[in-house]
């Protein structure tokens, strides 16, 4: 018997399998016409062939990952479509302000120590040069930024003072939709970090004012800004952290305290001052003001009833007119009534300066309505005074003019005076 290679037989049987599939396929599955030549029928088993080798591959469709542009709009609904409304309706009334002011051109140039002294000269020659800078002329030039909000149709609009502090720069106001304007500082509060500017426009955009008074913690806060002095309208939404709360700011060298101002989580950043603090209705609840430095969003706004005084000043008078009571007084506490064994741990209590400065300013309207050394003023205005409601921040919420209650206790009894507040000398 004759022995077949392993060539032999592998043509062999590929020759059989290809066989069977020309007499067989047709019949089976009629997958080949009859017409069909030998070598269509050969690529034909090819492909049966390799299909089975090959393994299915996965297509996806751009319909099915939904890569088309096309399709129905997103509605925001609920407390996110609140949000979008109200950021949309207050932001023409945001503006971003700018700083412009002539800064000097600093030249460098180089001097030879030696000057032309000879026996240096042999051994340096001009190679030993020290480099010396001076003042080449000044330019116009962005030195910073902040944010403000528009009171009025006709063009006020509120921000912080410490955001056009300079008297010699020049502020410019950015609005919301690209446009330019020039603007004047009309007053800035002598007690308060808050400022009046006015630009020539009319019929602006304007934003509601809330009543601060009754801002309560955990509601929802919304400050819009200029952050960073670059991105404007940024939006940073939060909650009122806590009311009635005293600070010490400082920035650009001048340091101030800041009473009774709104506590918020909302992110507050460089260039979001002066820039209001909203509450769910669109409305302006507080100033943006200052932020913790070294802490994780923890901002401060100034009460937008604080600065409404402010306004109606500046539009029924053309300048801020600050009331005036005339004391120097310490709040009271509960370390401070241990302390002096005082009867209260609330109130001011009328005391000398550091220095024995008077404790009440002769002449002043706190003079002229009796009070004395020693006395604990209780209430001001029905209100009581204590630490988160300091005597200074009560009395800036009124005007000049003003006649105010006071419940005042005195050498172991309750006296009720009323005083009359008078301007700011």
């Amino acid at each position: 018997m004759k022995n077949y290679s392993l060539k032999e037989i592998i043509f062999t049987a590929l020759l059989s399998s290809f066989l069977t599939a020309i007499i067989i396929g047709p019949i089976s599955s009629g997958a080949f016409s009859t017409k069909a030549s030998i070598t269509d029928l050969f690529n034909q088993f090819l492909g049966r062939f390799n299909t089975v080798q090959e393994k299915p591959e996965a297509k996806e469709t751009a319909k099915e990952l939904n890569l088309n542009r096309s399709g129905p709009a997103y509605i925001p609904i609920g407390y996110e479509a609140q949000l979008v409304n109200i950021v949309k309706k207050v932001s023409p009334a945001v503006v971003s302000i700018a700083i412009t002011k002539n800064v000097p051109i600093i030249e460098q140039y180089f001097i030879n120590p030696f000057g032309n002294d000879p026996f240096f000269q042999q051994f340096f020659g001009d190679q030993l040069k020290i480099p010396q800078y001076r003042q080449k002329g000044t330019k116009k030039q962005e030195v910073g930024g902040g944010s403000g909000f528009i009171i009025s149709t006709s063009g006020l609009i509120l921000t912080n003072k410490h955001v056009v502090s300079d008297v010699e720069a020049e502020y410019t106001v950015l609005t919301n939709d690209g446009k330019k304007y020039s603007a004047q500082v009309l007053a800035r509060d002598p007690i308060q970090d808050l400022a009046v500017l006015r630009i020539d426009a009319n019929r602006l955009t304007t934003i509601p004012l809330a009543d601060s008074d009754k801002v309560d913690v955990g509601q929802i806060a919304i400050a819009i800004g200029n952050s960073l002095g670059e991105f404007k309208n940024t939006v940073n939404v939060g909650v009122v952290s806590g009311i009635g709360r005293t600070i010490v700011a400082s920035g650009g060298g001048a340091t101030e305290t800041l009473q009774n101002v709104i506590q918020t989580d909302a992110s507050i950043n460089p260039g979001n001052s002066g820039g209001p603090l909203l509450n769910l209705k669109g409305e302006v609840v507080g100033i943006n003001t200052a932020i913790a430095q070294g802490a994780q969003n923890i901002g401060f706004a100034i009460p937008i009833n604080q600065a409404k005084r402010d306004i109606n000043d500046v539009i029924s008078k053309g300048k801020i007119v600050t009331p005036y009571f005339g004391v120097r007084y310490a709040t009271i506490t509960s370390a401070l009534k241990e302390e002096k064994k005082l009867p209260f741990d609330y109130g001011a209590l009328v005391v000398k300066g550091d220095q024995g400065e008077q404790s009440v300013i002769s002449g002043s309207p706190a003079d002229k309505a009796g009070i004395k050394e020693g006395d604990i003023i209780l209430e001001f205005n029905s209100k009581q005074v204590n630490k988160n409601q300091q005597l200074s921040s009560l009395i800036i919420l009124n005007s000049v003019g003003d006649v105010i209650p006071l419940k005042v206790w005195r050498d172991g009894k309750i006296i009720n005076l009323n005083i009359t507040l008078a301007e700011r000398p």
